[in-house]
């Protein structure tokens, strides 16, 4: 079977924060050796996650691991992503679709927000 990855993000209306995502991804497809990586965006910006997982499809994915890009565990994590992986089944029968766990508190952000606030105390000259 072929798996693909399909990150799911909350999107944003400022193009930065959208390309963050696709950036994580391209790294994520490089440091896992899937093939098929794809970010797809709650709201704001496409391509939507139905859209998502129809790449995934495309690309010739048999069962697709749904990650959601998010932090916290809120309504979209808890409620919105399922219901669009239960909306995705009715279209694609046959195919298999998991929804992995959100980022959440993990020692690895904690070691990338120590690195930022590294980086502002050295540009504001506060050490």
């Amino acid at each position: 079977m072929k798996t693909a990855i399909l990150m799911m993000a909350h999107g944003s209306r400022i193009s930065e924060a959208n390309d963050a995502a696709r950036q994580v991804a391209a790294m994520v497809r490089e440091m896992t050796g899937f093939e098929i990586v794809e970010v797809s965006f709650r709201e704001l910006h496409n391509p939507n996650i139905q859209s998502g997982i129809d790449a995934c499809v495309a690309r010739g994915a048999d069962r697709i691991l749904l990650m959601p890009y998010f932090l916290f565990m809120g309504a979209h994590v808890q409620h919105d992503l399922p219901e669009e992986i239960e909306e995705a089944r009715k279209r694609h029968p046959g195919l298999v679709m998991e929804m992995g766990a959100h980022l959440g508190a993990h020692r690895k952000l904690a070691e990338i927000e120590t690195e930022r606030i590294s980086e502002a105390l050295d540009r504001l000259g506060w050490r």
